[in-house]
């Protein structure tokens, strides 16, 4: 009796010189195979289809300075590429809890990091979202050392149709971060009121053209993140000035696309709330001097990390905050153009008075 040999899998065929939807491009899909390609795809300034960039990792490492043997949290997980620099840091001797939300995304991390030789003993991994993180305070002794929040969603999610994250490709007009819990964006325009609909245009993304906009969606059974995406230029045709230049008509067209899948998405995920619950367990989740950053991606997220840390030094909570934001550096906005908007803030616990 002999081995047979595993059938022969044929790649990916596509029309063209170079593979343009997100399944076709296997090179990008199997880094470890592909290095070379990768490198590419990250020198035009690009993040690989399936993948995502850490931002601001030098900053981060700055403001954290994580130590031999201390105890750090990775909040949003994400791809893992802050958590091994953390755990790189952390060792010998330290741990890094990870959370994430995401089911889809989080077992794909953990097979990455375990793969990598981060065991149970360095890494422990919950799919939680980050404002359950008080739950892991008894396993963390008390405390964490260095916390790192980095807000919003991920280019992996982003960039698959399959997830609904992009106007720029079909796909289920959902928008979770985890599909299995809460409402889909396509059932929320359908059930929400065209008041509380504009008001979330206008609270989640500052959309201008908010009013129209809420008039239009509100109701629509929409299937789909192209069809949303045309009733939204169909709608923004009518309600931009008739003599605007038509270029400046894109554009602005395209940022209210933007908006309103953001809009859509902080609202199906709840995520202010989960931010502000998040922000109000820290300074328990912190030991004495124990230092937390968070990276955000527009003003509402921003607004409420600036104002809880600017009140938690105020009532002694936080020995220092940062002064200011800090922003990616002109070299890594370069090299990585979705880090444009990032802003970080840090905080440092203080002691027991």
């Amino acid at each position: 009796m002999t081995d047979e040999a595993p059938p022969h899998q044929r790649r990916v065929r596509y029309a063209g010189t170079h593979p343009r939807s997100f399944a076709e491009k296997y090179k990008e899909l199997d880094p470890l195979s592909h290095a070379d390609a990768i490198d590419k795809v990250m020198a035009r300034g690009q993040t690989p289809a399936g993948m995502h960039r850490p931002i601001c990792v030098a900053e981060i490492l700055a403001v954290l300075a994580p130590q031999p043997g201390e105890v750090g949290l990775d909040a949003t997980l994400g791809y893992g590429g802050h958590a091994r620099e953390l755990l790189a840091r952390l060792s010998p001797g330290g741990r890094l809890f990870g959370v994430d939300v995401d089911p889809t995304e989080f077992a794909r991390t953990e097979a990455r990091l375990r793969g990598l030789g981060f065991d149970a003993t360095a890494l422990i991994l919950h799919r939680i979202n980050f404002d359950g993180v008080a739950a892991l305070l008894p396993a963390a002794g008390g405390g964490f050392d260095v916390i790192l929040a980095d807000l919003g969603v991920s280019s992996m999610q982003i960039d698959n149709p399959a997830r609904g994250f992009s106007f720029k490709t079909e796909g289920p007009l959902d928008l979770r971060l985890n599909q299995v819990s809460g409402q889909s964006a396509s059932e929320l325009l359908q059930s929400v009121t065209r008041a509380a609909l504009r008001e979330l245009l206008t609270d989640n993304a500052d959309e201008p053209f908010a009013q129209p906009l809420a008039a239009a969606l509100q109701g629509q059974y929409l299937q789909t993140t192209t069809e949303l995406a045309d009733l939204v230029r169909h709608t923004l045709a009518t309600a931009l000035p008739a003599r605007m230049p038509a270029a400046e008509r894109k554009i602005e067209t395209t940022k209210s696309l933007q908006r309103t899948f953001q809009a859509l998405r902080i609202a199906v995920n709840d995520e202010f709330g989960v931010l502000e619950r998040f922000l109000a367990l820290l300074p328990r989740c912190l030991k004495p001097g124990g230092r937390v950053a968070i990276l955000s991606f527009h003003s509402g997220e921003d607004r409420r990390v600036k104002k809880a840390f600017q009140a938690g030094e105020r009532s002694g909570i936080y020995a220092r905050v940062a002064p200011d934001a800090l922003r990616p550096s002109a070299q890594e906005r370069r090299d990585n153009p979705r880090s444009a908007s990032t802003k970080l803030r840090w905080a440092v616990a203080a002691a027991p008075r």
